[in-house]
């Protein structure tokens, strides 16, 4: 793994563990990084062959400022408990995005390569949030009206009761155990499907 991806995927641990706490806080937050990092890209691809090396950065970071806090404020508009619940975490979209521009994500990743950096954090943001948010919460889709602009609750898929759900997975402690867990079974996974291969790499120090 290189640094810039280790730097990708440390960037995205934050909002992958804050924001999961419930499939509609996933689902906004995972929109909301796909609508900037689009129109980021879209604005930068015109911008950039009129820019130095030296002017790169700082307009990089006007314009990762500009369309995340434009969508801070659409979604303070539409949805205000919606905004609250996501809490500041929608301004680490911007940091993404300088991150993935000085990395030549725009400039050398292929299209393939792009979708497949983006889509596994995504599928890893909703399987997080769904299974945080049933196994915490013993709820699926609750404030789904969020994401239509109402405050109306209904429309949750109740599983279990509350009291008798785990609510620790809920808390953001709850999202280190989980993360964990799937991270231990993809190893011993990988450890099982290509035994003799580990094996080797294990022998180096």
């Amino acid at each position: 793994m290189t640094n810039a991806v280790t730097l990708r995927n440390s960037l995205l641990l934050a909002p992958l563990l804050g924001v999961t706490g419930s499939l509609v806080n996933a689902l906004s937050w995972g929109l909301m990084l796909l609508t900037v990092v689009v129109a980021y890209a879209v604005a930068m691809r015109g911008l950039r062959p009129r820019l130095t090396e030296s002017l790169r950065l700082p307009a990089s970071v006007v314009l990762a400022a500009t369309f995340t806090g434009c969508a801070d404020l659409a979604l303070q508009l539409h949805s205000l408990p919606l905004h609250h619940s996501l809490g500041f975490y929608p301004g680490l979209i911007g940091l993404q995005c300088v991150v993935l521009e000085m990395n030549g994500f725009f400039i050398h990743d292929t299209l393939r390569h792009r979708l497949r950096l983006l889509g596994l954090p995504a599928c890893l943001l909703l399987f997080l949030g769904a299974v945080r948010e049933l196994l915490g919460s013993g709820s699926l889709g609750n404030h789904w009206g969020w994401l239509a602009g109402s405050i109306d609750d209904c429309g949750a898929l109740w599983i279990w009761v509350t009291a008798a759900s785990p609510h620790l997975l809920a808390l953001t402690p709850g999202s280190f155990i989980l993360l964990g867990l799937l991270i231990a079974a993809r190893q011993a996974w990988a450890r099982r499907a290509r035994p003799d291969r580990l094996d080797k790499e294990s022998d180096y120090p």
